[in-house]
């Protein structure tokens, strides 16, 4: 019996044989692959000129493998590198000097900790500058000086909280007019060309206010509300408990005390009730400092939780007075949260990303949400462990 083997290597004269060879059984019920035939038999000269050059145990498609690997490995990296050309060539979307500021008043109060926490980590997310300024205390007039000068410097945008509206809308227009987007952020001024208010619904808080000090004393008597007279968004709130009130006929509104931003202020002037012995049966306190100022004059008399206090916002000391049961409640909002997305609805304007309208600056209305209630939490001596648990630390104001 021959081998195919022998019988391939005798067939001089017949079919020229390649580097590997197939032959499948005419008529039969099996394919069969040949074995690769060595090639030291095989006349050196019918073999390609690229052929021979190859090791003689690859077949053909073989030796053209690597050759089409490297064809696409050459395709794949001038692909990619005409991607990082045209990118390195690319317009980035923010400038190298993109700038933002919040211009907000009383800044050393921890309130605006978290502001300018939420507005430095929504610049650092963008890649852009920011920061927050204004006067260390309660001062209109200064705070408006300053934002003068913010708009001289012609930012990317302004984040501003008011003190004082009437003194702030001619300075926003004029800054719109220049081009420069303005977001009012905590305190709104409506009737100016900001192009959004985002923070709290400060009729609606309140209102909430007043629910919490009606349950406290049985929707009767007469209470004292803390505030500063002619600061919008406290106007607002005091214009929610003035309508809350129609709820209940036996509760009285009586006193509204001024404490100008100061919780000094605020405990002498609760002091100065208490010792005078004024028909009080709760105190609404409607500003930051207000609570922790009333909560000391209590303290002092030593009436803590004889007279119900319900706060505003989340200052450490209100929060330890609801803590030793000075304070009943206070209504807190999210200032981080108003000046994360007030800075990111500036850059937004600034770089006239949302296409309602071709250019903000000449539309006849914002391409924004004109109203941005970001809610408030009330917080008590039952959820205060847990309300501080899930507080972010944020560094001290600059």
């Amino acid at each position: 019996m021959v081998s195919r083997r022998d019988k391939a290597e005798s067939e001089e004269d017949g079919p020229e044989v390649s580097a590997s060879a197939e032959a499948v059984e005419v008529g039969g019920d099996l394919a069969r692959s040949f074995e690769t035939f060595p090639s030291r038999d095989v006349p050196r000269a019918e073999f390609s000129e690229s052929a021979s050059k190859c090791p003689a145990d690859q077949t053909e498609c073989e030796r053209r493998i690597p050759m089409r690997r490297k064809g696409a490995t050459l395709v794949c990296v001038a692909i990619f590198g005409g991607a990082a050309l045209i990118g390195s060539c690319a317009k980035p979307y923010h400038e190298d000097n993109e700038r933002y500021v919040f211009v907000a008043t009383n800044i050393n109060l921890p309130y605006w900790r978290e502001a300018e926490a939420g507005f430095l980590d929504a610049a650092k997310t963008l890649g852009v500058k920011a920061e927050l300024i204004g006067p260390t205390n309660y001062d209109p007039n200064g705070e408006i000086g300053m934002f003068r000068k913010v708009v001289e410097q012609q930012p990317a945008g302004i984040c501003v909280s008011a003190a004082r509206p009437e003194v702030f809308q001619a300075e926003i227009d004029k800054a719109v007019a220049q081009g420069i987007p303005v977001i009012c952020v905590d305190a709104d001024v409506p009737n100016s060309k900001r192009a959004a208010y985002v923070g709290t619904d400060n009729f609606k808080a309140g209102k909430e206010s007043l629910k919490r000090m009606a349950a406290l004393v049985a929707g009767k008597g007469s209470i004292a509300v803390i505030t500063i007279p002619g600061q919008h968004n406290l106007d607002d709130r005091v214009a929610g408990v003035a309508d809350g009130l129609k709820n209940y006929p036996a509760l009285k509104l009586t006193k509204i005390l001024d404490d100008k931003g100061d919780a000094r202020n605020a405990f002498d002037q609760v002091s100065e009730l208490i010792q005078k012995k004024e028909k009080v049966d709760g105190i609404i306190c409607l500003e930051a400092t207000g609570g922790s100022g009333a909560a000391d004059a209590l303290h002092r008399f030593s009436m803590e939780g004889k007279l119900p206090i319900v706060a505003f916002d989340n200052d450490p000391e209100t929060l330890d007075w609801i803590e030793r049961g000075a304070i009943t409640a206070t209504i807190t909002q999210k200032p981080y949260v108003m000046s994360y997305y007030g800075l990111k609805f500036l850059d937004d304007l600034h770089h006239n990303a949302v296409h309602q309208f071709k250019d903000w600056r000449t539309a006849l209305a914002t391409p924004l949400p004109t109203f941005v209630d970001t809610g408030t939490v009330v917080v008590d001596k039952n959820n205060l462990k847990l309300y501080r648990e899930a507080l972010t630390a944020h560094p001290a104001p600059m």
